[in-house]
């Protein structure tokens, strides 16, 4: 079930009827890693650097070496600080683009089945910040594991699997039920979709392909709540008014 959903959206990912949602999605991404990256060097120069400068001249003449050491660090920082800022920007950009994708994936691939109804924009935006805090957290979390031998990387798919999974399959099933509908659908399948979000953690692990998580994330579940929906008849949709 998790396979077919992720083939059928990786299928789908670079199909003609997705280049708009594609380039919207990407340029998006793109655009909010850029100020990320900005804002942490802006960070090191107004800050962390001027410390350093005032710091090295009461060292021996033989610690000179320390500013390389400390701009190869700074370097590393930044590199480390974008990787897990990929997963909390994927989040945010997931909670403008999911419908639009979740669209394109029902019509196209399910047109004999009722269309799905868009979020409410309003409910969509709150849910995705609140689901953004929650990201962040977990992912500076995961990042102080990085310390910890052994469960750094586990860390990194534990948090990223579930949170993720939980976000876009509620989402997804949000488009034919309620809020609550949604949420109680996701735990009665909690182990389904917490292997989904493992997937999609793999996928965000992946240079360069992570870019497209909001898209295969977004398509992935919406196939994967169709196959549950049609696993657990008694679940029947609620869609909303």
């Amino acid at each position: 079930m998790i396979l077919q959903s992720a083939r059928a959206a990786f299928g789908r990912l670079f199909s003609p009827e997705f280049r708009g949602v594609f380039f919207k999605s990407l340029g998006l991404t793109l655009l909010l890693l850029a100020l990320a990256w900005l804002g942490l060097r802006g960070v090191l120069t107004g800050f962390v650097f001027p410390w350093i400068d005032t710091f090295l001249p009461t060292l021996p003449d033989w610690t000179s070496w320390f500013s390389v050491i400390a701009g190869i660090a700074a370097s590393l920082g930044i590199a480390v600080g974008l990787a897990f800022l990929i997963a909390p920007v994927t989040a945010l950009v997931a909670g403008f683009f999911l419908d639009d994708v979740a669209e394109l994936v029902e019509r196209e691939d399910y047109p004999g089945d009722p269309p799905g109804r868009p979020v409410p924009l309003a409910q969509g935006l709150l849910l995705s910040l609140k689901f953004l805090g929650v990201v962040v957290l977990a992912n500076m979390a995961a990042l102080l594991l990085l310390l910890v031998p052994g469960i750094n990387i586990a860390a990194f798919f534990v948090v990223n699997g579930y949170l993720l999974g939980r976000e876009f399959f509620e989402f997804a099933a949000m488009r034919f039920r309620t809020e609550a509908d949604a949420k109680a659908l996701r735990r009665r399948n909690s182990g389904t979709v917490f292997f989904a979000g493992l997937l999609i953690a793999a996928f965000l692990a992946v240079p360069l392909l992570n870019l497209l998580t909001p898209l295969f994330a977004a398509a992935m579940m919406v196939h994967l709540h169709k196959l549950v929906s049609a696993r657990t008849p008694a679940a029947t949709a609620s869609a909303h008014t």
